[in-house]
């Protein structure tokens, strides 16, 4: 049977984290057809042996591995172009995301509006160090001042959003905290909701304040210049009637 949904995760040295998370998605969307891929981006502990050991006990998990690590955005693409549903949702593999939001994540795309491309989750009582929290909320403020995508937290995982919407955007490192500038650029509808954050069990962070930060001012600059660079027009197709009385020709 074909899923309705793919759950994508990006995974990078989460053993510990990992089986507890797949096991709590396959609870919650066990009433939808569902997969579940995990990428591991070339983790060094035991996060592919954990993975291995759940493929048998969990029919929807499917796992892509990557042969050198390339970063979270490339995890996230990797996962997409396998997709098998239409609908597709992320969420981080450190179980920080608890999957209990995605029901309210999925749900606008139940309203049938084709002009929603992106629900992005919105962080509630964070669970991080008081550094990285207050990192978050000047990036975020500097963010909207430049992109004016009206998203008060980009970066975090828990998105939902059509796959070949995705697929149209244009690919670069780290769009995964620009998806909703890219997708407002696409002229599509971007709808927040709130969800809840945990506690990291296991492992740290694989990013610095100082890194993340440095690495962001470019992006944000190359991510404000493709947005300035788009032009949406106001297209319609031309009936075939009034293709035929205006005299086009090769109308029917």
């Amino acid at each position: 049977m074909t899923p309705d949904i793919s759950v994508v995760l990006p995974a990078r040295d989460e053993a510990g984290n990992i089986a507890a998370l797949l096991h709590g998605i396959a609870a919650v969307l066990r009433d939808r057809p569902h997969e579940i891929i995990v990428i591991d981006d070339a983790s060094t502990d035991g996060t592919r042996q954990e993975l291995a050991a759940l493929q048998p006990v969990l029919p929807q998990l499917r796992v892509i591995c990557h042969d050198r690590s390339c970063g979270q955005s490339a995890a996230i693409r990797s996962g997409v172009l396998a997709a098998r549903g239409a609908l597709i949702a992320t969420l981080d593999a450190d179980g920080q995301n608890p999957p209990e939001n995605l029901p309210a994540l999925l749900a606008p795309f139940r309203q049938g509006n084709p002009a929603i491309g992106l629900v992005q989750g919105q962080r509630v009582g964070r669970r991080d160090r008081w550094t990285r929290r207050l990192a978050s909320r000047l990036a975020n403020r500097i963010r909207g001042a430049l992109l004016h995508d009206g998203v008060q937290d980009s970066g975090c995982g828990l998105k939902a959003f059509p796959r070949a919407v995705y697929l149209a955007l244009p690919y670069f490192d780290h769009i995964h905290r620009f998806m909703p500038a890219m997708i407002a650029r696409e002229g599509l509808v971007v709808v927040t909701v709130p969800v809840t954050h945990a506690p990291r069990a296991f492992g740290r962070s694989k990013y610095g304040n100082l890194q993340r930060g440095l690495v962001g001012i470019v992006d944000l600059m190359g991510a404000a210049w493709l947005i300035r660079r788009r032009r949406l027009p106001q297209a319609r197709e031309l009936p075939p009637a009034a293709a035929a009385a205006s005299g086009i020709r090769g109308a029917a």
